[in-house]
C-alpha cells in the first residue's frame, strides 16, 4: 500500500506536504477575530507546529480531535525541521490512518529515504464523527502510541537524535480540538 497516493509526488518519489498559505484578505480578517476563533484557526487542519525542545524520553505529544463524518484518511508526523522543504528529509514517525482498509500504517524517513511500512495493530480505534485522543509517548528506544488510553502500537526509533524531532504535522479527515 502506497501511503503517498493522495499527495503530490516530487521527482524523487517523495510526497509533498502542502499547507495553505494565508492570503492578504485572510490576514486582515484574523486581526478582528475573537480569541476562540484564533484558537480554532491555530488548530486548523492541515496543521504544522513546533515541538519546543524537541523530543526526549519521557516527553509526549497528545492530539485530541474528532473524525470527519466522511473520513478517507489522516496523517500525523513527527519530523526534524519545519523549513520550506516538504516533507523534511527526516521523519521520525509518520502515522497514516486509512478508513477504507481500517489500517494504521507507520513508517520513517531518513535522509530522504522512506523505510518499510509497519501495519499490524490489535484493533482499529477510529469511528466517523467520534472524538479520539492519540498520545505519542517518547521512550528510550521507541514511540509508544495510545488511542483513548489503550496501547495501539510501538514504533522503534529509526532516528537516534531525538532532540532534532521538533515539528508536528497533521492533515486529513479530522478536526483538531486540542494539542498538548
Amino acid at each position: 500500500m502506497n501511503m503517498a497516493e493522495s499527495h503530490r509526488v516530487t521527482a524523487q518519489g517523495r510526497k509533498r506536504w502542502t499547507l495553505p498559505q494565508r492570503g492578504e484578505a485572510d490576514q486582515s480578517k484574523s486581526s478582528t477575530r475573537c480569541p476562540d476563533r484564533d484558537t480554532e484557526s491555530k488548530l486548523a487542519v492541515p496543521f504544522r507546529g513546533h515541538i519546543s525542545g524537541g523530543m526526549r524520553p519521557g516527553k509526549k505529544v497528545v492530539v485530541v480531535g474528532v473524525v470527519d463524518s466522511r473520513p478517507d484518511r489522516f496523517y500525523i508526523a513527527l519530523t526534524c525541521g519545519c523549513g520550506s522543504r516538504e516533507p523534511p528529509p527526516n521523519v521520525a514517525l509518520e502515522l497514516c490512518v486509512q478508513f477504507r482498509g481500517r489500517q494504521v500504517l507507520r513508517r520513517a524517513c531518513m535522509s530522504g529515504s522512506w523505510g518499510d511500512v509497519d501495519k499490524a495493530i490489535p484493533f482499529f480505534p477510529f469511528i466517523r464523527d467520534q472524538p479520539f485522543k492519540i498520545e505519542i509517548h517518547c521512550e528510550q528506544n521507541r514511540f509508544r502510541v495510545l488511542v483513548d488510553g489503550q496501547q495501539l502500537f510501538d514504533f522503534h526509533h529509526r532516528l537516534m537524535l531525538l532532540c532534532d524531532i521538533d515539528t508536528l504535522w497533521i492533515k486529513g479527515s479530522i478536526t483538531i480540538t486540542k494539542l498538548a
